[in-house]
């Protein structure tokens, strides 16, 4: 067969059973990162729901009828040419399935700064090339390139090439997905058996991957090998922002959504949604950790906590030593400016040092934090902040200290009457010495439920994603269940 030149709006037969789709152009410096996507559409125009939208985040649709196959070499691709793969299965394309839209999105730039950029249409078999269509483009930072559609039985193709300046949100609300404004969904009571509560019922049409009606139960207490959030329908969500990011951040975080998903996965706790409250020790001896960038890696590994169990796309945060202060919301599409203004500035070590310098509106003055752990004053802060802002899911606490933990009375005092609260307390220690209290809390009786964990690490750099999130999460799910027979949730 001889392939097709399209001009925009030209259409053709596709008689292959199955078609592969490449959205190509010439890679190089200054040139966004381009990803390709697909959106299953009915005969509305519309999806019909989060599973119909097929992206680098969620690769393969459910009748396996659509799969993004990733950035690969194109068929005959010439050198200095970057692919990236959309294969379709027209034999298992549902009857419910209309149209299937085919899409790109530009991060870090526009499509006018894109060169090269077309799209071609493949038998998936023989690799034949069925068509071309050759695309323009000018501050559109999203586009559909073509279509596939239904005609009389028959599959068909048209080349599209409509941009979109509001980028692929703007592009995929089209479609019937927003970005979910909404807080979160209900977290349901515990069942009074110790198994893991339901999933709560799936949200809107969103850019988030679409939660399982039912998670998987528990597994055994020691697999041998945990299943994937795939194989659980509880995999990592499309986070509201998170398309904002640059692009090697928003690829690590989509990893670490996918190894947070797994871990609750591990823990029973599969589709759990929850608020994230972050806690940062900004006491004098951490200083060497901020200056060498631990902090800020730390707060990213734990924005991905906060985007897979809130989809929200906010994570509150405070920061602590003599006092207590509240940071500004922590946005996720703003996570690079929010560690540069809050933990990247090196602002501690500056204000010990005694010299002043202008401070950005949002940030704060560490002087007014002062030196030592205090850390009840902040525990208290963030108990008082819950009261007054209750959600309908269960919180988090993520909470980061160095040690040097000394007002272990008051301490235990405000854990203790946090039991009664719908708060789990984590707490992390960064290497150094002396947690106090904190690291017996699991042995200290008079509690209705465990609501504190614990554990130290020499040098959390060093401790790989997986095990990180294993141990964060590992009584947060137990935590849930028990709470929830207790009426605490």
């Amino acid at each position: 067969m001889t392939a097709t030149s399209l001009s925009k709006g030209a259409n053709l037969a596709v008689d292959s059973p199955a078609v592969r789709v490449e959205l190509v152009w010439s890679a190089g410096p200054g040139v966004p990162e381009v990803d390709a996507s697909a959106l299953l559409l009915t005969s509305a125009g519309r999806v019909r729901d989060d599973g119909d939208f097929v992206f680098y985040n969620q690769p393969r649709h459910a009748s396996d009828a659509v799969g993004h196959l990733g950035k690969q070499g194109g068929s005959g691709a010439a050198a200095g040419v970057t692919t990236d793969v959309i294969e379709v299965d027209l034999r298992l394309v549902e009857p419910a399935v209309d149209r299937i839209v085919l899409c790109a999105s530009a991060d870090g730039g526009t499509f006018g700064q894109v060169p090269g950029l077309s799209l071609r249409l493949l038998d998936a078999g023989t690799r034949t090339e069925l068509a071309r269509f050759d695309m323009s483009a000018g501050t559109e930072t999203a586009l559909v390139g073509g279509e596939l559609y239904r005609r009389q039985g028959k599959w068909k193709f048209r080349a599209v090439g409509q941009g979109y300046a509001s980028g692929l949100a703007g592009l995929a609300t089209d479609f019937g997905i927003t970005v979910d404004d909404t807080p979160p969904v209900p977290m349901p009571s515990a069942p009074p058996a110790p198994p893991a509560p339901p999933a709560p019922p799936a949200p809107p049409a969103s850019l988030a991957p679409p939660a399982a009606p039912a998670p998987a139960p528990a597994p055994p207490a020691a697999p041998a090998q945990a299943p994937s959030p795939a194989d659980t329908g509880a995999g990592p969500r499309l986070t509201k922002g998170e398309e904002r990011l640059p692009v090697d951040m928003r690829k690590r975080l989509s990893l670490r959504k996918e190894q947070v998903a797994v871990s609750l996965i591990k823990h029973g706790a599969a589709g759990v949604t929850a608020r994230v409250i972050l806690v940062l020790d900004a006491s004098g001896s951490m200083s060497f950790l901020y200056s060498k960038g631990v902090v800020a890696d730390v707060v990213e590994r734990m924005a991905a906590v906060a985007a897979q169990l809130d989809d929200d796309g906010e994570m509150q945060a405070w920061t602590f030593a003599s006092n207590p202060a509240r940071l500004p919301d922590l946005r996720l599409g703003d996570l690079p400016g929010w560690l540069r203004l809050h933990v990247r500035v090196g602002e501690i070590s500056l204000f010990r040092r005694g010299r002043k310098k202008g401070l950005h509106p949002e940030q704060v003055d560490m002087r007014a934090v002062g030196i030592q752990n205090e850390e009840q004053k902040v525990i208290a802060e963030v108990r008082a902040y819950v009261r007054d802002n209750p959600a309908s899911a269960p919180t988090l606490v993520l909470f980061f200290s160095d040690g040097g933990v000394y007002r272990n009375a008051e301490i235990e005092r405000e854990l203790r009457e946090a039991v009664e609260e719908p708060v789990f307390w984590q707490f992390v220690g960064l290497g150094r010495s002396n947690y106090g209290v904190l690291e017996r809390f699991d042995t200290l009786p008079g509690r209705r439920v465990d609501n504190v964990g614990f554990f130290a690490v020499d040098d959390i750099s060093t401790v790989p994603d997986p095990e990180l999130y294993d141990r964060l999460l590992s009584e947060f799910p137990s935590w849930i269940a028990a709470a929830g027979r207790a009426g605490i949730l």
